[in-house]
C-alpha cells in the first residue's frame, strides 16, 4: 500500500484548492475539496494563524488523513492576549494579562509538543514564554504567577480543566490591556522626551558619549537605537 504525504502551512480556516496546496495534491488523485473541506474543519479554532497540515493520502484507494501541526506558543498567546506582537522590553512593559483558563487553553493546545509531564508542568512551560513576551497572568508579572503555579494556587483550577471565560471576564482582561498599553505608550513618550533632552544637551559630542548617557539615564535600548546616533566601529 504507496503512500504519500505532503507537507505545508496554511491560512487556518482558509485552505482552497489554490497553491501551495492544490498542485501539490492534484497528482495524487485525491479529491481535493474533501481535503480542502476537512483542513479547514479541523483549523476553523486556530483561525488567523499559520498552521502546519501533513496530509498523508493512500495513492492505490486516494483515502486521506490529515494532521494539523500547532502554531508556536507565542504566536497563541498572542492570539488569546488580542494582541499583535509581546513587549520590546518585557522587564520594564506589560502588554495583556492572561487569566490562568487561557494559559491552560494554549499548554492544552500545544500539549504534544511541551516536555511537562501533566497539564500543571505543562501551564508553567507557557508561563515561561509568557514572561518573555510581557505578558501577565492573573494580574501578576509572570515572574510571580509562574511562583503561584509552583506553590499550588492554581491546583484546583488547574484540575478542574475548565478553560472557558464568561464574558465579564474577557471583557474586564480586554480593559486591563486597554490600560498597559495606555501606560505602555505613556512611558515610552516619557522616555522619548528625556532622550531628545539628552541629545540636545550633547549636541556635537560623539555618538558614544550620547549612547552611554542615555543608558545611564535608564533609556530603554530600543529607543536609544531609534533617537541616538550609531557609533562608528571603525578602526581609527
Amino acid at each position: 500500500m504507496a503512500k504519500q504525504t505532503i507537507e505545508t502551512l496554511i491560512q487556518a480556516g482558509k485552505a482552497t484548492a489554490a497553491p501551495p496546496l492544490g498542485p501539490a495534491l492534484g497528482p495524487t488523485g485525491v479529491n481535493i475539496g474533501q481535503v480542502v473541506a476537512e483542513i479547514n474543519k479541523k483549523t476553523a479554532p486556530l483561525e488567523g494563524m499559520q498552521v502546519p497540515v501533513k496530509v498523508t493520502i493512500d495513492t492505490e484507494t486516494k483515502e486521506f488523513s490529515i494532521e494539523i501541526g500547532t502554531p508556536p506558543a507565542a504566536a497563541l498567546i498572542k492570539k488569546e492576549a488580542g494582541i499583535k506582537k509581546g513587549a520590546g522590553n518585557p522587564l520594564a512593559d506589560k502588554v495583556a494579562d492572561l487569566k490562568i483558563q487561557q494559559v491552560m487553553k494554549i499548554a492544552k493546545t500545544k500539549e504534544d509538543a511541551l516536555l511537562g509531564k501533566n497539564l500543571k508542568m505543562k501551564v508553567l512551560e507557557i508561563a515561561g514564554t509568557c514572561q518573555s513576551m510581557g505578558v501577565m497572568i492573573e494580574g501578576m508579572i509572570a515572574s510571580e504567577a509562574i511562583k503561584a503555579i509552583h506553590e499550588g494556587k492554581f491546583d484546583d483550577l488547574i484540575a478542574s480543566g475548565r478553560t472557558e471565560l464568561s464574558d465579564e471576564e474577557r471583557k474586564a482582561l480586554e480593559e486591563e490591556r486597554k490600560k498597559l498599553q495606555a501606560g505602555m505608550e505613556k512611558r515610552r513618550a516619557e522616555f522619548e522626551v528625556k532622550a531628545k533632552g539628552i541629545l540636545k544637551s550633547f549636541e556635537g559630542k560623539p555618538a558614544k558619549v550620547i549612547r552611554k548617557a542615555m543608558e545611564e539615564a535608564e533609556i530603554p535600548m530600543l529607543i536609544i537605537n531609534e533617537l541616538a546616533p550609531a557609533e562608528d566601529n571603525k578602526k581609527k
